[in-house]
């Protein structure tokens, strides 16, 4: 092998290791977008617009306890905890419990107008907190959604407390209580 082959291929070898230390050191240093978003974790702000065209942020109801629910009207195990919600709500709203439900129905999975879908599904279930619209399925990407439904218990400072994939009773005294003491003022 020529002294010439051997300086193309330590140039070569140099080249690829610089690179990756490059992706190593990008990686790292974005490494909030790839660690999993769980309980502790700063609740990312979002913002989307709701069923009656006022846009909501999560960082606007910093100071609250906030229930945030990502679902769906085609997702059956959505639609069987969204009463369970509106209990919740009706019992602790008093207290300063914020619930924000994102649906990500699109015009695809709708079959049609989703903010109509969508409406149809508030009405028939007399659901009285705000649900916002993402059709383009943002919060899946901030808050890091793998399943649905997908819900986050945040606290007034702004950290999420717990991460639920899958329904919930919460209604349930023991989701209820939780609530109340973060509502309370419980770390």
């Amino acid at each position: 092998m020529s002294a010439g082959t051997q300086g193309r291929r330590w140039i070569g070898r140099a080249l690829a290791g610089f690179a990756i230390a490059v992706i190593g050191v990008f990686v790292w240093a974005r490494r909030d977008l790839y660690a999993p978003l769980d309980a502790g974790s700063e609740a990312p702000d979002y913002q989307a617009v709701t069923l009656e065209g006022d846009s909501l942020s999560i960082q606007g109801a910093r100071g609250q306890v906030v229930l945030l629910n990502v679902w769906a009207t085609w997702c059956r195990p959505c639609v069987r905890e969204m009463p369970a919600i509106q209990r919740l709500y009706e019992a602790l709203s008093p207290q300063g419990l914020t619930v924000l439900a994102v649906s990500v129905d699109n015009a695809a999975l709708a079959l049609g107008d989703p903010a109509q879908a969508v409406r149809g599904f508030v009405d028939e279930f007399k659901l009285t907190f705000p649900i916002l619209l993402d059709p383009d399925n943002r919060i899946q990407s901030v808050y890091q959604v793998t399943a649905m439904p997908t819900t986050y218990v945040i606290g007034r400072d702004g950290v999420i407390r717990q991460r639920f994939l899958g329904p919930r009773e919460w209604d349930q005294p023991e989701f209820e209580a939780e609530i109340r003491a973060l509502l309370n003022g419980a770390q």
